[in-house]
């Protein structure tokens, strides 16, 4: 249990430095200016991969619990290639 909770702590920690370090760089570029097109195409590519995400671990559990990750067969087995 220790260590689960450790792991944990390493994880949020890096996840805490990840976006620390990533408002730095978003607060370093007073100067840049991004536009309707720019803020639009951002907020599209970030709500893009979060769908793509979540629909490959749909399709992940999905095929869990069908039983389609079972239904494979080794090319070492004779029978399959007779």
């Amino acid at each position: 249990m220790k260590m689960l909770v450790f792991i944990f702590g390493v994880l949020i920690a890096i996840l805490g430095a990840a976006i620390w370090g990533a408002s730095q760089v978003w607060l370093s570029g007073e100067d840049v200016e991004i536009g309707f097109h720019g803020g639009f195409a951002l907020v599209l590519g970030a709500l893009g991969s979060l769908l793509v995400g979540g629909f490959l671990m749909a399709l992940l559990f999905f095929s869990s619990k069908y039983g389609y990750d079972e239904q494979v067969f080794s090319a070492d087995d004779e029978k399959h290639w007779d």
